[in-house]
């Protein structure tokens, strides 16, 4: 017998090709979004290996997946705040990567502009904003603990382009990244054996 849980050819069809006659038959999570839908759901098509399927959504909210805002899987809208924590998190762990507020948007299955509206009312800031803060606040890490090329950094950060990764530092810090970490490793040397700053 089949497990009703197992992602079969005939679910995984239904799933890219938004079949609303399995609705109700199954749900499908996406692991790397932490969002489960409906098989007719029309976000775009997960890779397959981070698809989970489950019978019951039920079992998907235990698991610690969240509706999805667009096909409503439990007949619910998810609350605004659960959504932008939502994309928060996304952030969190993918801000190294190239992201764009579509990306945010197809990820989270809402709309860019409804996106960055409610994200800026919750956290008062706009997805873009924040993703260039979470970028910022490593790359300062590094350059106060490592000695990793500046250019480096900013590649390990999603800041390919190093004049522009030395321009928005300079922009959010006040200081080029050099400078930072020349301050930085100054106020290190200044601290003297009792852990009080020389004058």
């Amino acid at each position: 017998m089949t497990n009703p849980n197992s992602l079969t050819d005939d679910k995984w069809q239904a799933i890219i090709s938004n079949d609303v006659s399995y609705d109700g038959q199954f749900f499908y999570a996406v692991k790397t979004t932490g969002i489960f839908c409906r098989p007719s759901c029309k976000s775009r098509v997960p890779n397959k290996e981070n698809v989970h399927i489950f019978q019951y959504a039920e079992q998907a909210i235990t698991e610690h997946f969240r509706p999805c805002k667009r096909c409503k899987p439990t007949g619910q809208h998810l609350p605004n705040d659960e959504w932008v924590a939502l994309v928060t998190e996304f952030i969190d762990n993918y801000y190294t990567e190239s992201l764009t507020l579509k990306t945010l948007a197809d990820m989270s299955h809402g709309s860019p502009y409804h996106l960055h509206r409610t994200f800026k009312r919750i956290k008062g800031i706009t997805p873009a904003e924040y993703i260039q803060h979470k970028r910022i606040e490593n790359a300062k890490e590094q350059l106060a603990s490592t000695d990793k090329a500046i250019a480096d950094i900013g590649i390990s950060v999603g800041l390919y382009n190093t004049p522009y990764f030395v321009t928005l530092f300079k922009k959010k810090t006040g200081h080029t990244p050099a400078k930072y970490r020349q301050v930085q490793n100054q106020s290190t040397l200044e601290v003297s054996p009792n852990g009080k700053q020389q004058p």
